[in-house]
């Protein structure tokens, strides 16, 4: 992985003297001097003079073809950061559009989304402000981020994984959404060898092992192609290239999908380049009549393209060996705009025509910065980001044959508000398949959903459905509708729940000390007064479940700690359930009895929440645990008073019972290398079921005591590298002895 080719200057302007663009040479060369001279005391961490990395950066965006200010920008990006210029001097030499290029990539020097906090939040709020104004700011900071992870080994070990982990999450999706399909792999690639350095060593095991024969495999099919096309009415011979895996795709397809690396269709492929749309579809008839053609995977990107504006045709066919491969057909500005993505806008001018449709390809960023005007949270964003940044996407079709575009897990709220506001707001109940479906039901790609609208003129969607929707889009929506309905109602609205909460919670605080006792919330939310922070409660806009800790500590020190003359005398308001399990935290009552639910199986590191039941304490149970999901979706306020908040403590040592399930081709010493794993880990199986399945498969539901999530991921990886198994996955039940030793049956969540 290591980077060892240094780019000079002599480099970057040969570049440019034999591009066919139009650069201005004497900007770029005084720009070069200007951050040489600046940078010239500076080494990286490799040792090496600093400015080799704003060349390299440059370097990689003239090969994107961008323009001269953007070449520019590369090569001072970070003079006004890491040395004494400023913003003013990059303004008088280099013209105000290079000097906000500059400052752009400065405000995006860090941007992790796992730590959820304001900082954190505001600079996710500047990286896709920064993308709407100007989006060679974003196309700058990802060929930076490149280059800092091809030169990643010369960097502190801690440093490495937080900086892979970053990249993975935001960069390499954000490239991903622009269409910079190369740019994405690489960033994917790069920051897999130092998240996963096992995964990633045995994928590319895999590939120099069956290097060779793939070669002769894709050759022969290159060869039939090309001899079959020959005679077919194109206005010239079809490019056919023999088309490269990634490294991370692979990886996903076997270590997250637990597939063998021969049950892997697309491991072979071909991508053929012709020069129109109808010569894509003639090509498409002539690869079907050659080979036998998989129907589930053919795939017509150029009717419906992707929201990045990839398009092509994809088809996996047999070949006569009965090996499967998959086949890529696009035409020249297809392959273009799939190699450079948005940056093609700049390299080719027949890639966007206009500024609407390059508005067009960063209606996503607007979309997410829509939904956070209707939100008065600012960690919101994070989360939002998350989900609309996802690679994963499923295609759900309209009764009338329009395809709508979604995330992985979208539910049919979702999809009302895609396809409209008012039917969103108007919607009663969904059917998939013709099927009457829950409102939490998670859509497929290909089902065909119909979503059944009310007449009533004052129908409006309900509160619940904010727990429930998955887009940025559906929940901005809903919440403008409720900010909309009536301010006044939201204020008591909001008034109500919060005494509500504070008298679960031990809370009192006289009413006149309310405004200072919620200025820096208020500030935070940008509410003006009392009453705006009571209509953003009300219309959900403000979160109390995320507050009301920091409410607790607040509340302790301002008006409790002081004035008590003695510990016995002091309010009760700290968690009381420590006293019981030391797990839990409650926020509402003491002296409760406390169980984990069955039906779950909750662990620490789990998103929890519990259930007061009759006569029984407290019952505790994962987020998305399909009671807890059911109970969302059926909206009984009696049943809701029932849930309440509850958090893990911060130090446990308990361990606790999960149940798993692994299925895995049989095989003689198959368990001891299953008992061998939770040996090495520490953990014992307490109850094990096997069931023989047809193809010579198993089955094994064994049950464990572990410490935490986080423990028992790092058990199912490891069991997942085991030979023969195929999957290793935690489950959602318990298993319990009935009677004997052998005698075991399946005891299922109610």
């Amino acid at each position: 992985m290591t980077e060892d080719r240094v780019v000079t200057f002599d480099m970057i302007m040969e570049k440019i003297l034999t591009s066919d663009k139009q650069y201005e040479i004497t900007k770029i060369i005084s720009a070069y001097q200007f951050a040489a001279k600046a940078h010239e005391e500076q080494r990286r961490s490799s040792g090496q003079p600093y400015i080799i990395h704003p060349l390299s950066v440059a370097e990689l965006l003239l090969e994107l073809g961008m323009d001269t200010d953007t070449v520019c920008a590369a090569l001072l990006h970070d003079v006004v950061e890491d040395t004494p210029a400023t913003d003013e001097q990059l303004r008088e030499l280099f013209g105000k559009d290079v000097a906000a290029l500059v400052d752009g990539v400065t405000k995006l020097t860090q941007i992790p989304v796992f730590r959820q906090d304001q900082k954190k939040a505001e600079n996710v709020l500047k990286m896709l402000l920064a993308m709407e104004n100007d989006v060679r700011v974003m196309i700058i900071k990802l060929c930076d981020r490149l280059h800092n992870m091809r030169t990643l080994q010369f960097r502190p070990e801690h440093k490495q994984q937080l900086t892979a982990y970053e990249t993975m999450n935001v960069y390499a999706p954000i490239a991903g959404r622009l269409g910079m399909k190369k740019i994405q792999e690489e960033l994917e690639t790069l920051s897999l060898y130092y998240l996963d350095p096992y995964g990633y060593s045995e994928i590319v095991r895999m590939f120099e092992k069956s290097k060779e024969e793939r070669q002769q495999f894709i050759e022969s099919i290159k060869k039939r192609l090309a001899e079959a096309l020959r005679n077919e009415p194109l206005r010239q011979p079809p490019e056919i290239q023999g088309r490269p895996k990634s490294i991370y795709g692979m990886y996903k397809k076997i270590f997250k999908g637990h597939r063998n690396f021969d049950q892997v269709y697309d491991k072979y492929a071909v991508r053929i380049i012709v020069d129109t749309v109808p010569e894509c579809y003639l090509v498409l008839g002539v690869v079907h009549h050659l080979y036998k053609p998989l129907m589930d995977r053919i795939k017509d990107w150029i009717a419906r393209p992707k929201e990045n504006g990839y398009q092509s045709l994809h088809t996996t066919v047999l070949g006569r060996e009965g090996i499967p491969f998959e086949v890529q057909i696009r035409t020249r500005e297809m392959h273009r705009t799939a190699e450079y993505g948005i940056a093609a806008h700049w390299k080719y001018k027949e890639g966007i025509q206009g500024k609407d449709q390059m508005e067009e390809k960063l209606s996503w960023v607007r979309e997410i910065l829509e939904a956070q005007k209707t939100s008065d949270d600012p960690d919101e964003i994070l989360n939002t980001l998350k989900i609309d940044l996802s690679p994963d996407t499923i295609i759900v079709m309209t009764p009338k044959g329009d395809a709508i575009t979604l995330p992985v897990d979208a539910t049919p709220i979702d999809f009302a508000y895609k396809i409209h506001t008012q039917i969103g707001h108007k919607m009663t109940f969904a059917r998939a398949e013709g099927k009457i479906v829950p409102l939490d039901y998670k859509l497929q790609t290909g089902q065909i959903c119909e979503i059944i609208t009310s007449k009533d003129p004052n129908k409006g969607p309900n509160r619940a459905w904010m727990n429930i929707a998955r887009t940025s889009e559906a929940k901005s929506k809903i919440r403008a509708w409720f900010k909309k309905e009536n301010r006044q109602d939201n204020i008591i609205a909001g008034k109500t729940m919060l005494e509500k909460e504070f008298r679960r919670s031990r809370i009192h605080i006289p009413d006149t000390d309310y405004e200072e006792f919620f200025s820096d919330d208020m500030k935070r939310h940008s509410c003006n007064s009392l009453d705006d922070f009571y209509a953003s409660i009300g219309y959900g806009g403000v979160s109390i479940s995320k507050l009301i800790p920091k409410w607790k500590d607040r509340y302790m020190k301002l008006y409790r700690s002081e004035d008590a003359e003695t510990p016995e005398e002091q309010p009760i308001v700290q968690p009381v359930e420590q006293q019981v399990t030391n797990q839990i935290i409650l926020d509402e009552i003491r002296d409760c009895a406390v169980k984990f639910a069955q039906c779950c199986n909750p662990l620490q590191g789990d998103d929890i929440v519990g259930f007061v039941t009759r006569g029984h304490g407290l019952s505790v149970h994962r987020t998305d645990c399909i009671n807890y999901r059911a109970m969302l979706a059926r909206d009984i306020p009696e049943e809701r008073e029932r849930w309440l908040a509850v958090q893990w403590t911060d130090h446990n040592s308990a361990k606790m019972r999960t149940n798993i399930e692994i299925l895995a081709y049989d095989r003689v010493g198959l368990m001891f290398d299953i008992s061998a794993v939770m040996k090495e880990s520490g953990i014992s199986m307490n109850v094990s079921q096997s069931h023989g399945m047809k193809g010579g498969r198993v089955l094994l539901m064994i049950s464990l005591e572990v410490l935490n999530k986080t423990q028992l991921t790092a058990i199912l990886e490891r069991l997942r590298q085991i030979r023969s198994v195929i999957s290793a996955e935690r489950a959602s039940s318990s298993y319990q002895y009935v009677s004997g030793a052998e005698n075991k049956t399946k005891k299922r969540g109610k």
